[in-house]
């Protein structure tokens, strides 16, 4: 089946007690038991949940994936994961790594002797000479959170299980309907739900995925014992998102297509980060990995001034963190959403700016950008 009918129909079977067409919501902690060991596949839902494993079931198929784990937020995948790794081992990431990634590594697993090395996607081509015998993950995100930055995934994973280590990749921006890293060789991909596959920012969730046995169970293991595990009516808001997410992924894209040809031909823009634009250092590896650019967009703007005045004037793109919902949102990562990088040597640009563009008509989108950039502008001006 393709995509779409996927999405609709895998893991998420009529209710074989009521005949319901939409899953469940299975409120409840714990299930009754024939006898001692004897349940029907459940007795406690930190461990399992017919809600979450219908998710699971259904963002697995999507991923093209065997075994699907879902996590309570995107960090708390990442958390899982993190745990494949001891003292002492190595992790290579891409040095354009989401803020909350790299609060985690540097504040939490450094000072317990983990290793971290920063590898600018420039950088991936020659990603073999950065690998050694300690590295046991390679992680990257492709396109970058927030520079927009592409990685060719199938190059990484060669390198990296030559050097015997394991690629993560961060599908967030992305998504299955636009890239699949798995089918690219990738071992793990990794989500934050709470982004386009929740698609309206009312839950927050992560998911992770893999064709690996051991590392499924091993991550199955993790989230029960962690207990990082996503609630019932959670799994469903997610679930329910997911059966629109080629439609809405389809707008995403459009929308994001026309404002980023719009401000590249912006007075008040220095530079306009996108992968579908040709003059992406990565537009070609994108168009040759994904399905269409994604609905992310980043730019400089004249100033850190400017950039700060303009965020604050948008009245269709609310200022916000996150991304990914049918709404459009705009922030300024360096205060915001990238704080915790300031003081790496890959901090976000203070004169960047990131658009999600959501499904709303472009030339609204369009129209307050339009207004924004001239009164921030102004503004600019005016205090000089």
């Amino acid at each position: 089946m393709d995509f779409e009918t996927r999405a609709i129909h895998d893991g998420q079977e009529p209710d074989p007690a009521t005949g319901s067409v939409t899953v469940p919501i299975y409120q409840t902690s714990t299930y009754a038991q024939e006898g001692v060991g004897r349940n029907k596949g459940y007795d406690y839902s930190r461990a399992a949940n017919p809600t979450r494993t219908a998710l699971q079931i259904c963002l697995a198929s999507l991923e093209s994936a065997e075994h699907g784990i879902a996590f309570s937020s995107g960090l708390g995948a990442v958390t899982a994961i993190m745990h494949l790794v001891n003292p002492g081992d190595r992790v290579v990431l891409i040095a354009d790594v989401y803020g909350g990634v790299y609060r985690m590594t540097s504040q939490v697993y450094e000072p317990k002797g983990y290793l971290f090395d920063y590898l600018p996607a420039e950088s991936f081509p020659s990603l073999a000479d950065h690998l050694d015998e300690r590295t046991r993950i390679v992680w990257i995100e492709t396109p970058s959170n927030p520079m927009l930055s592409v990685v060719d995934i199938r190059a990484a994973a060669d390198a990296a299980h030559a050097a015997g280590a394991i690629v993560v990749v961060d599908n967030t921006f992305a998504t299955p309907y636009l890239q699949r890293p798995l089918e690219l060789g990738a071992d793990i991909v990794v989500h934050s739900t709470t982004k386009y596959l929740g698609g309206h920012s009312d839950v927050i969730g992560g998911f992770a995925a893999t064709n690996d046995p051991t590392i499924a169970e091993r991550l199955t293991f993790l989230q029960k014992s962690l207990g990082a595990v996503p609630g019932p009516f959670d799994s469903w808001l997610v679930l329910r998102g997911i059966k629109t997410l080629a439609v809405r992924m389809r707008k995403h894209c459009e929308n994001a297509h026309v404002v980023a040809y719009w401000l590249s031909r912006q007075p008040g823009v220095q530079k306009v980060l996108y992968p579908g634009l040709p003059g992406h250092p990565g537009h070609e590896i994108a168009a040759r990995q994904m399905r269409d650019f994604g609905g992310m967009i980043s730019f400089l703007a004249e100033s850190e001034d400017e950039a700060v005045a303009l965020v604050a004037r948008t009245k269709v793109f609310e200022l916000a963190e996150s991304l990914g919902g049918v709404e459009s949102l705009i922030e300024h990562p360096a205060r915001m959403t990238h704080a915790s990088t300031a003081d790496a040597p890959f901090a976000a640009p203070p004169n960047l700016v990131r658009l999600s563009v959501g499904i709303e008509a472009a030339d609204d989108l369009i129209a307050d950008l339009e207004g924004a950039l001239a009164a921030s502008a102004a503004e600019a001006r005016a205090t000089t």
